[in-house]
């Protein structure tokens, strides 16, 4: 199973989107800093997450919601 989730910064203003087999694994690591592209804006807390069975599907919806369109789409009904 992969997750795809977005990630919003506790102070609501940064929000962050990826995919990964084991989502709880994967924000303990953004929260220590450990992940370059989060480390300055953490503490994080995931806003919406979706699992999906087949891996090339979820890597194809994580990089649409990294599209525009895509962030238009999670910033209205995600």
């Amino acid at each position: 199973m992969k997750y795809v989730y977005i990630l919003e910064s506790l102070d609501g203003q940064h929000f962050y989107v990826g995919a990964t087999a084991d989502l709880k694994a994967r924000l303990a690591k953004h929260n220590a800093g450990e992940v370059t592209h989060t480390a300055k804006f953490g503490p994080w807390r995931v806003k919406t997450y979706l699992g999906f069975s087949d891996d090339s599907q979820a890597w194809a919806f994580e990089k649409y919601l990294k599209s525009a369109s895509g962030r238009a789409f999670a910033k209205k009904r995600l």
